[in-house]
């Protein structure tokens, strides 16, 4: 049996339910890789094998098919999935250290979003306190998201990462001993996760993609076999998926001005909302100054 059959997916054509609750489709797009930005960074802090953290945004990503950003927070799904996946991955991470990471990562975000925009290497981060009411509120939201993506997963929680597909296709391609191309593949693999592409194709198509956008985005572009049939062939992959992953990679950079220095991100996070109500905030302002301007027209 082919391996992409472990991972259930979603159907591209379908409305997301964020999406019927009438968030822009560009706040559902920032939020997802908001969130999986922060498991990737909390795993980092934390060593976490990778496949704990891939896990993690693959889950995290599945559930916004099923869940409105609406009813969730970006931020306590990300701690429940991370504590899930270590679990699933047989690499528990304890909750204090998640609960730790991710109250870095929000103070070193508010720090930088703000006025006058300091760099991240002159933050000082001070701890939480574990007796604090914060934290005991923030070890119940982990645990009632863990719940959440179990049960509206219908505990369908394996995941299958495109890595190891990665790697048999350089191999294949005769590209493997080539380190800086395998790793620009493998970090586009990486931010494919910070987007719904793993829940949506299978993983050994996200792979192939990797290898494609790659190969175009080197300097000078690598040349890979189109004749007698272009490569992506020999490994079942169409090549209309390929360009549909292309454009939302390219998207993400786009969205989040990839290579403009870590600073922009962290202030790009700052103006986001990290909770359910912080986005139905943001949607109802949205939602007022559309009726103030047709009022206006009229």
């Amino acid at each position: 049996m082919s391996r992409h059959l472990l991972n259930p997916l979603a159907n591209k054509d379908d409305p997301t339910p964020s999406s019927l609750d009438n968030i822009p489709k560009r706040l559902e797009r920032d939020l997802r890789a908001y969130g999986a930005l922060l498991i990737q960074q909390a795993g980092i802090m934390l060593e976490a094998p990778q496949e704990v953290m891939g896990t993690a945004q693959v889950l995290f990503q599945r559930f916004w098919f099923v869940t409105s950003l609406k009813h969730f927070g970006i931020r306590d799904i990300a701690l429940g999935a991370l504590f899930l996946s270590s679990k699933l991955a047989e690499s528990p991470l304890r909750i204090r250290d998640i609960i730790n990471s991710f109250s870095y990562l929000s103070s070193l975000i508010a720090y930088c979003s703000t006025p006058p925009f300091p760099s991240p290497g002159s933050f000082q981060y001070t701890p939480m306190d574990y007796f604090a009411t914060e934290f005991y509120d923030t070890k119940d939201a982990l645990v009632v998201a863990e719940m959440q993506i179990l049960k509206r997963l219908g505990f369908q929680t394996q995941v299958a990462l495109p890595y190891g597909h990665l790697v048999n296709y350089l191999q294949v391609l005769e590209l493997a001993e080539r380190e800086e191309f395998v790793s620009r593949c493998w970090g586009c693999l990486n931010d494919m996760l910070q987007t719904p592409l793993p829940a949506l194709h299978p993983q050994s198509t996200l792979a192939i993609s990797s290898i494609y956008l790659t190969s175009r985005l080197s300097t000078p572009p690598l040349p890979l076999p189109l004749s007698p049939v272009p490569w992506w062939t020999l490994f079942d992959a169409e090549e209309d998926d390929i360009l549909e992953i292309c454009e939302t990679v390219l998207q993400l950079y786009e969205d989040w001005k990839v290579g403009e220095g870590d600073g922009n991100v962290w202030r790009k996070l700052g103006g986001l909302p990290a909770d359910k109500k912080g986005v139905r905030e943001l949607v109802g302002l949205g939602r007022e100054r559309e009726e103030g301007e047709r009022g206006n027209r009229h």
